[in-house]
C-alpha cells in the first residue's frame, strides 16, 4: 500500500480533512495530558495528528509513505514526522504515552507484529484508540448496490474484529472496548462511506482519488456503469429504496480503545 499512497498522497490532503466529532472522539477516549508524548500510527499526511497536536498535545506522526509524509511536514513543521511502519516504527521501547490509528489496520502487512510493535513502544498504562471498520460493517454499506466488485475486494483485505481483539490481546493489551460510530452528514473527511447521506461525493473524482478503495480496489469499467446507475437512482428518487434496504444498526465505523498493562 506504500506504493498507491505515494501515488495519491499529492491530492490526499484536498478531502481527507481532519473531522471535528472524530477529533473529539479520539480526545475523549485517548485522555491525552499535556507534556506526554503520543503516537499517530499510520499518520497519511497529518490532518489527525496535526490538530491534535494544535490542541497542545506532543505527538510523533509515523507513516510508510514519503509522499504522504512531505505534504505532513509542509503543512505543519512542529510535528516529528517519522517514516516508519506499524510493525517497525524505529521507536524506542517505552517511549510513548498512548498511540492513535486511524484508518489504518487494513494497511498493515502483519496485524500481530504490528500490535505487538504498539505495546514494545506504549508505556505500561497506556491507551491505544483506533479508529477502523470491519468487514460486517462495510458489507452493509449501500455502496455495494452500485460497486459490487469494489466492495468484496475492500471487505475482503479488512480484519474481523474478532481477529483484531485476539492480535491485542497476544500483544499484552487489555481492557478492550468498543464505540460504533456512523457517518453524520457534515462528515469533512471524505473517506470510503463518507457519501453515505450525500451520495453526489461520489461523482466528484477528487473524492474517489482520496478513497483508497476506488483507488485500489475498482476497475474504471465498473466505476463507470456504478456511477451511471446511481445517477439514474438520483434523478428517479429510487436511490432513497436503496438506502433504506441497507440500513442497519452495526456502525459504519469502530473506535476501539485498549490497554497496555
Amino acid at each position: 500500500m506504500t506504493v498507491l499512497y505515494n501515488t495519491i498522497g499529492v491530492g490526499y490532503d484536498d478531502t481527507r480533512k481532519a473531522d471535528p466529532y472524530i477529533v473529539e472522539r479520539f480526545l475523549h477516549l485517548l485522555q491525552p495530558e499535556i507534556g506526554e508524548r503520543y503516537l499517530d500510527i499510520g499518520c497519511g499526511t497529518g490532518n489527525y495528528t496535526s490538530e491534535l497536536q494544535r490542541r497542545g498535545y506532543d505527538f510523533i506522526g509515523v507513516d510508510p509513505s514519503a509522499a504522504m509524509l512531505d505534504v505532513a511536514g509542509e503543512k505543519n513543521p512542529n510535528v516529528d514526522w517519522r517514516i516508519g511502519s506499524a510493525e517497525a516504527t524505529g521507536l524506542d521501547a517505552e517511549s510513548v504515552d498512548g498511540v492513535v490509528a486511524s484508518l489504518t489496520l487494513h494497511h498493515w502487512s502483519d496485524l500481530e507484529a504490528g500490535f505487538g510493535e504498539m505495546y514494545r513502544v506504549l508505556k505500561r498504562g497506556g491507551k491505544m484508540v483506533i479508529f477502523t471498520t470491519t468487514p460486517e460493517q462495510t458489507g452493509g454499506y449501500w455502496l455495494s448496490h452500485y460497486f459490487p466488485k469494489m466492495m468484496e475486494n475492500s471487505v475482503r483485505q479488512l480484519p474481523s474484529f474478532e481477529r483484531v481483539e485476539r492480535a491485542l490481546t497476544s500483544a499484552g493489551f487489555s481492557s478492550i472496548q468498543t464505540e460504533k460510530y456512523f457517518v453524520q452528514p457534515d462528515l469533512k473527511d471524505l473517506f470510503l462511506y463518507s457519501g453515505k447521506h450525500n451520495p453526489e461525493l461520489y461523482f466528484k473524482p477528487e473524492v474517489r482519488s482520496g478513497i483508497s478503495s476506488f483507488a485500489a480496489f475498482a476497475n474504471r469499467e465498473e466505476v463507470e456503469h456504478g456511477l451511471e446507475k446511481l445517477r439514474e437512482d438520483i434523478e428517479s428518487g429510487k436511490i432513497e429504496e436503496v438506502v433504506e434496504q441497507w440500513e442497519n444498526d452495526l456502525g459504519d465505523y469502530l473506535f476501539i480503545t485498549a490497554r497496555s498493562v
